[in-house]
């Protein structure tokens, strides 16, 4: 295997050619999002308010379209490769989240509503830009394909666990609501958004639906800054009045960051993995899936705007982090490269 060896997608795939909106771009975008939503809120209260009201249909939108991306069948492209599919969901479902736990509890054990936005934050492994920087870092994103589904289908499962055993004590959750608050908001809107993928995949043509399935990838990221700026705009004051504390949650996550990069190596020698695989492991364990936990915190545990402000900082942080990773990972498999030959 050389450093010039790149996997080929299924042609069920993203589109990861070019990082695009799943690199810089997107951390641009959502920046600006935070920053335009800040202003609007702190010049124009009225505004502010007019914008809360919007929060709940643009949810209902990035929901569905996260759900329409979703492909159940590349789990069966996984198949033939159960060691590798097991030992990523050990790493990201049982020692990720208790890495995330010991960190947040280090930093923001007195600050329960940041605390809790970063437990969240920690827990929940990406669906989506990982495949990007995944092939970038020259990694399987056929292989990646199979743990889309996987990782969101087992991190709303288990949202409603890992809230129970890591934030009890902050009494800031109505667990007793969360199951029917996800089979509302997830369950329903999962049938349709497959219903509806299985319906144009039948009734176009290949190349018209992928086409669709390229525009849903592309508009997501401009929904979820929408999201980000009616935040911003609606709960600007609360949200400032802890500007103090960010400073604390950007050494926590990049101390996860760096806790995750050790973890993908030892794991990657241990089980002897080349490096198209130690890619994929060292980008699905490092990237989180903030999109989608910003929807589920954000009706399961309503106007709190501190948890979801949380969650954006470290969707900003998480895309410098990313490159960075994938400049590793390439020099890596250079060097591999040289001591093959």
């Amino acid at each position: 295997m050389t450093a010039e060896h790149i996997v080929p997608q299924p042609p069920d795939a993203p589109n990861t050619t070019e990082p695009g909106l799943a690199g810089g771009g997107v951390a641009a975008l959502l920046l600006g999002a935070m920053l335009a939503g800040a202003s609007m809120g702190l010049l124009s209260p009225t505004t502010g308010d007019t914008a809360s009201n919007w929060i709940d249909p643009t949810l209902l939108l990035m929901i569905s379209l996260l759900l329409f991306e979703l492909r159940p069948k590349s789990i069966v492209q996984g198949f033939g490769n159960l060691r590798f599919l097991g030992l990523t969901w050990v790493a990201n479902f049982l020692i990720i989240p208790f890495i995330g736990f010991g960190i947040a509890s280090l930093f923001l054990s007195g600050q329960p509503l940041l605390f809790t936005g970063l437990v969240i934050y920690f827990m929940s492994p990406c669906t989506d830009w990982f495949l990007g920087f995944t092939r970038m870092a020259r990694g399987d994103t056929a292989l990646g394909t199979a743990l889309i589904p996987i990782n969101m289908l087992t991190q709303i499962l288990l949202f409603p666990v890992w809230l129970w055993l890591f934030t009890r004590h902050t009494g800031l959750v109505d667990f007793a609501s969360i199951p029917g608050t996800l089979a509302e908001w997830f369950v329903v809107p999962l049938i349709a958004a497959q219903v509806l993928r299985f319906a144009l995949d039948k009734l176009l043509p290949d190349a018209s639906f992928q086409f669709v399935v390229r525009w849903v990838g592309h508009i997501v990221p401009v929904v979820i800054a929408a999201l980000i700026l009616q935040i911003f705009a609606a709960n600007i004051g609360v949200i400032a009045a802890h500007a103090d504390a960010f400073a604390t949650i950007l050494l926590a996550i990049f101390l996860f960051f760096v806790a995750t990069f050790i973890l993908g190596e030892l794991l990657s020698k241990f089980a002897g993995l080349d490096h198209p695989k130690h890619a994929l492991l060292s980008m699905t364990t490092a990237a989180r899936n903030a999109p989608m936990m910003l929807a589920i915190t954000a009706v399961a545990i309503p106007d709190q705007p501190l948890i979801l402000a949380a969650l954006v900082i470290g969707m900003l942080i998480e895309f410098p982090h990313l490159t960075a990773l994938k400049q590793i990972l390439l020099r890596q498999a250079g060097q591999q490269a040289v001591v093959a030959s």
